[in-house]
């Protein structure tokens, strides 16, 4: 395999053999031991199967519930072994497939995380070295020494992301939903340590249904569906794939006619009005509820003429819930920001989606304006700075 490339997927199949007869005892075995069992179903779990993740990459997996992603998990992490074709992984492998797996609520959190370790593949030495940094990074230091089934199911996350984080010092990172569970300060510290893995450089096998985390972070995803390949490539065209999935065909056929806006519609953007100076941005986004919708999330976008990200945020990340949307319900959402934009051309994209990340109305290049200034900077942001030079 190419020194270059972390993990090497090449036309992997699984099968799964489903026998239908159930055998009620082990009597009946030894009772009529050549009696024909009946017939038993093949799962194709996963058909040709082919992909290569770089090292250094942030590499996105999604997929439907049931579309094949756990069993392409468990292949990577040798978990299984494919029925045909290879897996190759270039290095140590770590994976975050459930938090907490192997924990006993009958041992303290200081066994736990000895055991835990253990069942990682490192040694007592190795934890040992760690072991302040790991109670450290999960803030139970008054609590390692009870039993585990004490803990809150906060706590317990805690240590189990805690173990893992600190443990894995791996070639490869396999995480799997860790964002799904915890409050909202382990959330954030998923993200301040997925921000460290791609600082760094790690290569990382990211799978997850939160197509803001899977945009924000994964350089390439692949979609998996009904054990294929879909598509892969492209983090926002994947993405957008992924979306699509859920409409019907009649909701399918709006997205592909309008190429750059999707959704379901049950509620959607009607027009966008902007206007700046030199100090102030506003926008007017008029949004219609064709269904009646509970607390949708608003959000823009703001992208270069080259159509790098800029800037943007949403009604959940500024603490605001929109409320019941009736049918027929039309209201005005202002969004107003300090212009602190450099001279260019710029698109602005408003969303609104539900809380698991399901789009209702995706419209990029909703609307293109333009930023005049004085001077002209090589950054997409100019706040006014301002300089002194002591003597």
């Amino acid at each position: 395999m190419n020194d270059e490339i972390a993990v090497s997927v090449k036309n992997v199949y699984k099968n799964f053999r489903l026998p239908h007869e159930k055998v009620d005892s082990v009597k009946s075995i030894f009772a009529h031991p050549f009696k024909k069992r009946g017939n038993a179903e093949t799962q194709h779990a996963l058909e040709d199967i082919s992909f290569e993740i770089k090292k250094g990459e942030f590499f996105g997996i999604v997929g439907r519930n049931g579309s094949g992603k756990s069993t392409l998990l468990k292949l990577i992490a040798g978990i299984y072994q494919p029925t045909e074709g290879s897996v190759h992984v270039n290095g140590r492998l770590v994976p975050f497939i459930e938090l907490g797996v192997g924990f006993n609520p009958e041992l303290t959190g200081r066994e736990n995380v000895f055991l835990n370790g253990a069942l990682m593949g490192f040694s007592n030495n190795e934890i040992k070295a760690k072991y302040d940094a790991i109670v450290d990074f999960a803030e139970l230091e008054r609590f390692m020494d009870q039993k585990l089934k004490n803990y809150s199911s906060g706590m317990q996350v805690r240590l189990a992301f805690s173990v893992a984080t600190i443990l894995a010092e791996s070639d490869v990172l396999l995480i799997d939903e860790v964002l799904a569970v915890g409050d909202a300060d382990f959330q954030r510290k998923c993200f301040n340590y997925f921000k460290k893995l791609k600082k760094e450089k790690k290569t990382v096998i990211f799978v997850s249904h939160d197509m803001g985390a899977i945009r924000e972070y994964c350089d390439r995803v692949v979609l998996i569906d009904d054990g294929k390949v879909k598509t892969s490539g492209d983090t926002q065209e994947v993405a957008r794939a992924y979306t699509q999935l859920f409409l019907n065909e009649e909701e399918l056929a709006i997205a592909t006619h309008q190429g750059k806006r999707w959704g379901d519609t049950k509620i959607q953007t009607k027009s966008v009005k902007l206007s700046t100076t030199d100090k102030l941005i506003t926008i007017e986004q008029t949004i219609r509820a064709n269904e009646v919708v509970e607390d949708p999330i608003i959000g823009i976008r703001v992208r270069s003429a080259s159509g790098s990200e800029v800037l943007g945020t949403n009604s959940r990340i500024e603490g605001i819930k929109s409320g019941t949307w009736d049918v027929g319900v039309t209201r005005l959402v202002t969004w107003t920001f300090p212009n602190i934009l450099s001279d260019g051309e710029y698109f602005l994209d408003p969303s609104i989606i539900d809380v698991n990340s399901h789009v209702y109305d995706w419209w990029d290049e909703a609307s293109m304006f333009k930023v005049k200034k004085e001077r002209s900077l090589p950054y997409p942001a100019d706040p006014g700075f301002s300089i002194k030079i002591a003597k």
